[in-house]
């Protein structure tokens, strides 16, 4: 087994919600702007390279009846960690002149984590396909291997 798979292995594996995911995700990211604003004076290129790691996280957590959730959830949890990093002239307008200037401007980070949490949501719904019919495979040649039982008929 590669290290890469083994080191993967050891992380936590928790299982989240639709929501569960959009709420982390969501919260990560305004952790994760906050302490960008506080360490490096709200770089943008900081906030989206820590972006592309919570993407994979959230598509990794998510249940498999949710998988669906992870990239609806992450560009929805990109805007909201951008609200303490945009650059405003004051008031509830110029905040949201400069959020959605910052989403111009740095979408190439917003379309690479979706891209990301897409692809991983992707292989496990494929993953989790193949192994559904493998198992159906399975029961189906037991089926067929098994003896006939004679039927009683009660009176």
């Amino acid at each position: 087994m590669s290290p890469l798979v083994q080191a993967v292995r050891r992380f936590p594996n928790p299982r989240l919600t639709g929501l569960g995911s959009g709420l982390f995700c969501a919260a990560s990211m305004f952790a994760l702007a906050c302490l960008d604003q506080l360490l490096f004076g709200a770089s943008l290129v900081v906030y989206g390279v820590l972006f592309l790691p919570v993407c994979a996280l959230t598509a990794v957590w998510v249940r498999r009846a949710d998988l669906v959730t992870a990239p609806v959830a992450v560009p929805i949890a990109f805007a909201v960690g951008l609200l303490p990093i945009a650059d405003s002239d004051g008031g509830i307008g110029g905040r949201l002149m400069g959020l959605f200037t910052a989403l111009a401007m740095h979408a190439g980070w917003l379309y690479g984590g979706t891209l990301v949490a897409g692809l991983i949501v992707t292989v496990r719904k494929v993953r989790l396909m193949s192994r559904r019919a493998a198992q159906r495979r399975a029961a189906a040649a037991e089926d067929v291997r098994a003896p006939a039982q004679p039927r009683r008929r009660t009176v």
